[in-house]
């Protein structure tokens, strides 16, 4: 597991496809080939069925091939803080984690190191690591990475963040991000056509396999919403779950972008959950109480790495 990834040398992970060598020099995404992960805990904070009463795995990797202005887990996205770890340590931590009560391992930001995490996925399984993997990603993803982790992952966790694309290269300079997450999406849910659960001993139920499609809501975005969550529903009806967010909060960090410098207000939350109802959705789920938090960004400190 410690030998040459060859998908290093010339970076086509994602749509950017830089063709940097990352095994001596840092691509978009601020990364090099070396594993750099930045905590990796119990998460209550997920959708129920990921959560449960014991909480999600999730492993929480540094550096992003996304570049969003209001990005809350900056201080990881940068690549700022995290512990170069190896694959074995890698390993290790989902089986720790499993040992801790986790319902999952949930790979948060994976993306610029899946060939390094298909091969430690790939041991774990030869180990007999009983709970399922989970893929937390931004969708501006390529279809062949996805398609590298097909019988691997048993939940997909994408976003789907715009449905225009002059919006996604505006606040998180994605081009095309359009057409990546949709092929993105399309793959994911080619591999995991129906979404199946079970029920843990606390009478929690609790996803095994599927795709939930997160939708964040952004202030004065309600129509873009809209067109998601209406796309979602026609393309794929209730094959898949959707999620929609409110917990868009404002990082300090835009004051170029006063447009979406402030909280989502209830009334646009309201109104995109009853277009969601209105057209029929209810393999959902929507968020209630005070999310838009920093109470609800975990704190980056290495824990468990």
């Amino acid at each position: 597991m410690e030998s040459k990834i060859n998908e290093y040398t010339s970076c086509t992970l994602c749509p950017r496809n830089c063709q940097v060598d990352r095994t001596s020099t840092q691509g978009f995404c601020r990364e090099k080939d070396t594993l750099h992960v930045s905590r990796a805990a119990l998460h209550m904070w997920e959708e129920p069925c990921i959560s449960g009463t014991s909480g999600s795995g999730t492993v929480f990797f540094s550096g992003c091939n996304m570049g969003c202005v209001f990005c809350q887990n900056r201080k990881i996205s940068r690549g700022e803080v995290g512990k170069y770890i190896s694959p074995q340590r890698l390993v290790d931590i989902f089986f720790e984690l499993q040992e801790k009560g986790a319902n999952n391992i949930n790979l948060v930001t994976a993306d610029m190191f899946i060939p390094t995490v298909k091969r430690a996925i790939e041991c774990a399984k030869d180990q007999k690591l009983k709970i399922p993997f989970l893929l937390n990603t931004a969708s501006y993803i390529n279809v062949e990475t996805l398609k590298s982790l097909e019988g691997l992952i048993d939940i997909y966790l994408p976003d789907f963040k715009y449905i225009k694309n002059e919006d996604a290269l505006k606040y998180s300079r994605a081009p095309e991000y359009v057409e990546a997450a949709k092929a993105a999406i399309d793959e994911m849910v080619r591999q995991q056509p129906k979404c199946l659960f079970c029920d843990d001993e606390h009478g929690q139920h609790l996803m095994k396999k599927g795709v939930i499609v997160r939708h964040l809501l952004m202030p004065g975005k309600v129509i873009q919403a809209k067109m998601i969550i209406k796309y979602l529903y026609e393309k794929y009806g209730d094959s898949i779950y959707i999620s929609l967010m409110n917990q868009f909060t404002p990082n300090g960090e835009l004051q170029d972008y006063p447009e979406i410098d402030r909280k989502v207000s209830g009334s646009e939350y309201h109104s995109l959950i009853k277009y969601a109802e209105n057209m029929g959705l209810t393999n959902g789920f929507i968020q209630v109480g005070e999310t838009a938090s920093e109470s609800f960004i975990p704190n980056f400190n290495c824990e468990g790495v």
